[in-house]
């Protein structure tokens, strides 16, 4: 079963009008889309996703709502240029739902699973070239280094990356589990579960996921039409800092011309923080789906 993490709570962040454009920049299996899509009148819904099983599946689900939404099969770093090809310049709000699909996650053959035994793969978008198995199996021990101190916080990273590269060629997700595992203390790889992080890292690594954040937010703050809102849903401490980062700067007058008794209107904050700090799941909800315990909710509206 897919749950959608804090679908109600994103959902009335957006505050949607019946006859708004809404993007969900994270489609997945179409959860809050479909209550997005049942909130609409005469309103448009677009859904982004990269991942071609997610769209089949998405498109029967909103079918039986509705049939005024459009999908494009598209990484969201494209945002923009995907909706002007559509002809849409500006809308009424947006969801990101960083996490990823049970599904996906379910799907031993997708290689996401440190459970299941599988190709190393993880790619979202299946015809993209960049595989788990080439980052395991052909990037140098310092780049596997970096990537598992800066996308996983790990401690044992050089032990894990030196061990990678002896045991090459890696090819299964269970292989690579058991060289993570024997890389570390045995106390640590029983109460710790460092594999746990290093697929996360490697996965992160695969879609490029942060870099790919990053670039999209500014683009989709843009895009929104005063008192637009943007809900944005993050699972780990790295994204939830960027998603943190950039909505700060966007809301503050810029330093450049703090202090001055008018400020020009190119310097003014494009958007207010609704919520100061990040929503959270309630006990209930992590009850009953133990992925959203790590989930933050963060929400914004274009001035």
């Amino acid at each position: 079963m897919h749950y959608s993490v804090l679908l109600k709570k994103a959902v009335s962040g957006l505050n949607i009008k019946k006859d708004g454009i809404y993007v969900d920049c994270t489609l997945g299996y179409g959860g809050h889309s479909e209550a997005i899509l049942k909130s609409l009148d005469s309103g448009l819904l677009i859904g982004f996703d990269q991942d071609m099983d997610a769209l089949t599946y998405a498109s029967k689900r909103l079918s039986l709502v509705g049939n005024n939404f459009k999908l494009v099969h598209s990484n969201f770093v494209e945002l923009k240029q995907k909706l002007n090809e559509l002809g849409i310049t500006s809308v009424d709000g947006i969801l990101f739902d960083l996490g990823f699909s049970s599904p996906q996650i379910d799907d031993a053959e997708r290689g996401f699973s440190f459970m299941k035994d599988a190709k190393l793969d993880m790619r979202m978008d299946k015809s993209a070239s960049l595989s788990a198995y080439d980052v395991v199996n052909n990037y140098s021990e310092s780049d596997l280094v970096q990537i598992f101190y800066k996308y996983a916080e790990e401690k044992y990273s050089k032990s894990i990356a030196r061990n990678i590269v002896n045991a090459r060629p890696i090819n299964t997700t269970l292989e690579l589990v058991d060289v993570i595992k024997r890389s570390t203390p045995v106390k640590y790889a029983l109460t710790r579960h460092p594999e746990r992080v290093i697929f996360q890292a490697i996965r992160i690594e695969v879609n490029q996921e942060l870099s790919v954040l990053e670039s999209v937010l500014p683009d989709a703050i843009d895009l929104l039409n005063e008192k637009g809102r943007m809900c944005v849903i993050t699972f780990h401490s790295l994204e939830d800092r960027i998603v943190k980062h950039i909505f700060k700067s966007e809301s503050e007058v810029a330093e450049i011309v703090k202090g001055l008794p008018v400020i020009p209107k190119e310097y003014e904050p494009k958007i207010k923080l609704i919520n100061k700090k990040p929503i959270l799941p309630s006990e209930e909800e992590i009850n009953e789906n133990s992925r959203s315990k790590s989930a933050k909710l963060r929400i914004i509206e274009r001035v």
